[in-house]
């Protein structure tokens, strides 16, 4: 099968025909629908050795601050029990972590979503000192990013704490979203997908975004990745991207699981 939006030459693009092909992973990755349980083990596993106050998980001494990590599943599936496995490698750095929860669509608008991250995320940093740093894996690196945006409902004391925001294979334009059989449950209308889309708002100022997602991705979160970098380093954003080779969807995140892992250092390094 050709991908979807796949290169045809230089500055060539062939045209996207199958919209849900184009944003599909599970059927597009070998064995991909074994991952979810599996990070389900890896997490269960995790949760019986981890340090838990309050819902954050701490390191052995003093936090020297506060990660934050946003699940993914399209804003429609899994939930943070799915990933307590990924706070371990921030916890080996001594830091603590929150894996914000929130509701899900078709009950819960994407407008909605943002609110209640950014309530947990100020809830959580109201209990750690230090600096904050935001990640999420794809609909959560939306998510992360949207909390940076301009118009977000974050106090600005939070916001001058924010030292990096890390979304991995993040959407940052959901106007494609529109086209497939998403939209109906996510309420996409063209006034959502315009006024919840990073790539179409402006960035708070300073905050250093690192954009990652795997070479070896759908087309489509390749150049929705590229295309954040591309617009917010033209609004004057620090901006860096990363390609990791050798990674698809699902595999990408599971950096954040060891404390020296190049994707672990993209989001605590030099903090």
């Amino acid at each position: 099968m050709e991908d979807a939006g796949a290169a045809t030459g230089a500055g060539g693009w062939a045209p996207i025909r199958d919209w849900d092909d184009a944003y599909e992973n599970t059927g597009n990755i070998p064995d991909g629908a074994a991952h979810p349980p599996r990070w389900l083990r890896l997490s269960e596993a995790a949760l019986l050795e981890a340090r838990i106050e309050d819902g954050i998980f701490l390191p052995a001494g003093r936090p020297r601050g506060l990660m934050v990590f946003v699940h993914g599943g399209y804003w429609m599936a899994t939930h943070p029990g799915y990933y307590a496995h990924l706070a371990q490698g921030a916890v080996a750095r001594g830091w603590a972590v929150v894996m914000p929860a929130y509701t899900q669509a078709p009950r819960g608008a994407l407008a909605q979503m943002k609110v209640e991250v950014a309530a947990a995320v100020t809830a959580a940093a109201q209990r750690v000192a230090g600096p904050v740093v935001l990640t999420g894996h794809s609909a959560g690196g939306h998510l992360a990013t949207r909390l940076i945006c301009s118009d977000a409902p974050m106090p600005p004391s939070l916001m001058a704490r924010i030292a990096r925001v890390v979304p991995v294979s993040g959407l940052f334009d959901l106007r494609p979203l529109r086209r497939t059989r998403m939209a109906a449950p996510l309420g996409l209308t063209p006034q959502v997908a315009l006024a919840e889309s990073p790539a179409l708002l402006e960035p708070v100022t300073g905050i250093d975004l690192h954009a990652w997602v795997g070479a070896a991705e759908r087309p489509e979160f390749r150049r929705q990745t590229r295309l954040l970098s591309l617009i917010w380093h033209g609004l004057g954003a620090p901006v860096r991207v990363t390609e990791e080779p050798d990674r698809h969807h699902f595999d990408v995140i599971d950096g954040l699981a060891e404390a020296a892992s190049p994707l672990m250092e993209a989001v605590l390094g030099g903090i």
